[in-house]
């Protein structure tokens, strides 16, 4: 058996101290790096109870009664779920089977439950138009249970905005932020009442700006995060980390009717200006150019004399519209507004739309493969857009979700067609009938009622001699293949 000298276990024994002590130093640097991440962790804890202490009393529950007609058996309506308020958050798979259409119909009183947030200290609530439309009543109980009346001063359903007011004094108020300087990835609370849970706070991030052709409003430019936002979140705040408005919850993504980690807000710069223009006169003012407008990709780009994508190209100008008068053109791309680049179709529709009337805007267009600039008026959007849709020709069935444009030269090679072939579909929106039957951007019409266009204006006068209003048939060309399809208004 083999032993140790003297001197190689005095050695050791020092190496084993040494180790020891290596190890004690080790273990308390490791502990106070645990403590610190912890403090840490504290301090942020804390400091998202300190947001949602002082914004949870400006935060509302905003409960409505609306009476609905339906068709049911005994006392159920049947109908009831088929209501577009439900299909909002539930999507169309909610809807409720249809029963026999020559039962009786009877008249419901249907109650649904929103939020909202207090911006004034007499009273003044943002939240959401789709919460409050065609409410019989709407009662907001506030965060210490206090009930009060309410009425509607202003709704704008184009941008799903809306100022109901109830009678009170010097009540919570909650600041609003900066949505412009708001960064992908900042940390955001929501603040409502999800499923009548009222005063429910969800944390988490900014996952994305600017999204829009979400189908949900007609001006859309959303702010999508993933804290949890549910049905009765509507009209909520969504806060910064100082506690100030950055947004308002209006709609989620989801498969299922309940949280799936993508929600929508309004942008709370946009809901300021809408607000504050609801409160002074109890509409929306906006601002118009008169023009069709389509997004550009890059082979469109180049077949127009640009070098990339983006902006916007005017595929239709109306007679004696702002845009007629300042000198814009068929064919013109917009790619900024005073310096700042327009990104696409959406881009462009909401500065237009959020510009005072008679505001001048410097407008960068590329025309003919060369840059210019034109400083053009922003006129009035007019009451009926519908009416100067019409007469504008390329959205003539813009109804049924069609925006359409003459086939140019430059346009008919880019896709594939021969001049004059046909009316090319420019875009076609989401969810409606047209996109229902799939039709899609860069399809050509060739035929309107069996009667053959090539130009809007034979479009339009097609649908003149049109001897029913209520649908359409038209002969779809892709490519090499054609086919009928009827539209009809719902």
């Amino acid at each position: 058996m083999h032993t140790l000298s003297k001197p190689r276990t005095k050695t050791i024994l020092a190496s084993c101290l040494l180790c020891l002590t290596l190890l004690a130093g080790g273990f308390h640097a490791s502990h106070a790096q645990s403590e610190e991440d912890l403090a840490l962790l504290d301090r942020s804890a804390k400091a998202f109870s300190s947001v949602v202490k002082k914004a949870g009393p400006a935060v509302v529950h905003v409960g409505v009664e609306k009476e609905t007609t339906a068709r049911g058996m005994g006392q159920f309506p049947s109908d009831l779920f088929n209501d577009p308020f439900f299909e909002r958050f539930f999507g169309p798979q909610f809807r409720h089977p249809r029963t026999n259409p020559k039962q009786d119909k009877r008249t419901f009183k249907q109650e649904a439950a929103g939020s909202g947030f207090i911006i004034a200290s007499d009273g003044y609530i943002l939240t959401n138009n789709h919460v409050v439309e065609e409410a019989s009543k709407i009662t907001v109980r506030l965060a210490d249970q206090r009930e009060f009346p309410a009425k509607v001063v202003g709704t704008d359903p184009q941008s799903d905005v809306a100022i109901i007011k109830i009678d009170g004094k010097n009540l919570p108020v909650l600041p609003l932020g900066n949505s412009d300087t708001l960064e992908v990835g900042e940390w955001v609370i929501a603040i409502g009442s999800p499923f009548e849970l009222n005063q429910t706070v969800t944390v988490g991030v900014v996952s994305a700006k600017g999204r829009n052709r979400m189908g949900i409003t007609d001006y859309e430019n959303f702010i999508q995060t993933d804290a949890a936002i549910n049905p009765g979140n509507s009209g909520g705040p969504l806060l910064n980390i100082h506690g100030e408005a950055v947004g308002m919850n209006t709609a989620i993504f989801s498969r299922s009717g309940g949280y799936m980690g993508i929600g929508f807000a309004i942008p709370i710069n946009m809901a300021k200006s809408i607000e504050q223009q609801l409160r002074k006169s109890g509409k929306v003012t906006r601002g118009w150019l008169g023009i069709l407008i389509q997004d550009v990709n890059e082979e469109m780009a180049k077949s127009f004399g640009g070098k990339q994508g983006g902006g916007a190209l005017i595929s239709d100008v109306t007679d004696g519209s702002p845009a007629h008068k300042n000198g814009l053109q068929q064919g013109d791309i917009i790619t900024a507004i005073n310096g700042e680049p327009v990104t696409d179709v959406a881009d462009l529709r909401n500065k237009i739309a959020m510009t005072p009337p008679n505001t001048e805007l410097r407008l960068r267009i590329l025309r003919d493969g060369q840059e210019k600039e034109l400083t053009v008026t922003v006129g009035e959007q007019p009451a009926d857009m519908a009416s100067v849709a019409k007469k504008m020709g390329g959205s003539t069935l813009s109804e049924l979700g069609l925006s359409l444009q003459d086939l140019t030269k430059e346009v008919a090679e880019q896709f594939g067609y021969s001049s004059n072939q046909g009316v090319l579909i420019a875009d076609v929106e989401q969810g409606s009938a047209a996109a229902e039957l799939g039709l899609q951007a860069g399809m050509l019409i060739e035929e309107v009622n069996r009667t053959r266009v090539r130009t809007l204006k034979e479009l339009q006068q097609a649908l003149k001699k049109s001897s029913n209003a209520n649908q359409v048939l038209l002969r779809i060309r892709s490519g090499e293949h054609s086919q009928y399809v009827v539209l009809q208004t719902k």
